[in-house]
């Protein structure tokens, strides 16, 4: 019987293949290519345009740090806004919270919902949470047209291709400042520092025109293209590197504490460098 293979190639010298043990769903929706298998060594995989999304083996570490990083250092994270993440990982993340009280998630594509609660029904158990309120939109005009003020924006985006490319331009970063309370904090996912190095610099530098306080901080995530993998996140008030007094460890994480959460946002030389 032939093996067959995933091949996911990152930048002109650089791939990734995966051992396909089985193809649980493939199919072109209005936005882009979506497609479920079952990987060897990684279990169950959301694939996007050709890009791993989503593997059941590491997917905890990507979705706990983009959530419980800024739900951690918000002293009051009562209302959520995720645009993105139709698998539904950060939104099962952000709802382990107690002090959330509601969640509005944009995703543009319903399919990657629809066949996510097919595939991954334990990932996707949030969107039955009575909390959760899922919009099938544009994240871009979500927030460019919301009277909504919220106290966490997360862009849980897959990489600048296809619908999500806006998602990392600067006038959708000041839409989502205005859509922030006071004293609200966005955290966006924001790609490899080391292969990706003039993007990441892009955004950090696109939203510290914008916040009065920028702070990068690391994971690995190792079905993500080689090395750290980035986040940004930005603040009006808070700083994202300090947890919020009071605020008490989520029990049941797998990755994310609050050694964790401090040693995160301690930075290679090389990266301080890009910078500046």
């Amino acid at each position: 019987m032939a093996e067959h293979w995933f091949c996911e190639q990152n930048t002109p010298g650089y791939s990734v293949q995966w051992k396909v043990v089985q193809k649980l769903h493939q199919e072109t929706t209005p936005f882009q290519e979506l497609m479920f298998v079952e990987l060897e060594e990684w279990g169950r995989t959301l694939i996007l345009d050709g890009a791993v999304q989503y593997t059941e083996k590491d997917e905890f570490i990507y979705h706990e740090m983009i959530a419980h990083v800024p739900l951690m250092s918000h002293p009051r994270p009562e209302k959520v806004l995720i645009i993105g993440g139709g698998d539904g990982g950060t939104l099962r993340e952000v709802l382990k919270h107690p002090k959330v009280a509601s969640v509005d998630m944009v995703e543009i594509d319903q399919r990657v919902v629809e066949t996510s609660k097919v595939f991954l029904p334990g990932v996707a158990s949030g969107f039955d949470d009575p909390r959760t309120r899922l919009i099938i939109d544009d994240g871009i005009n979500y927030v460019h047209e919301t009277k909504q003020k919220y106290d966490v924006v997360l862009v849980d985006s897959s990489d600048p291709v296809g619908p999500a490319v806006q998602l990392y331009s600067r006038p959708f970063y000041q839409d989502v400042y205005r859509a922030l309370a006071d004293d609200g904090m966005l955290v966006v996912q924001s790609e490899s520092p080391l292969f990706y190095g003039q993007l990441f610099a892009s955004i950090v530098g696109n939203l510290k025109d914008i916040f009065p306080i920028t702070r990068v901080y690391l994971a690995t995530v190792p079905t993500y293209v080689s090395g750290p993998w980035s986040f940004t996140a930005a603040s009006k008030t808070h700083d994202p590197a300090h947890i919020a007094d009071d605020t008490a460890i989520i029990d049941g994480l797998k990755y994310y504490n609050k050694q964790i959460h401090q040693a995160a946002f301690a930075l290679p030389q090389f990266i301080l460098e890009r910078l500046g």
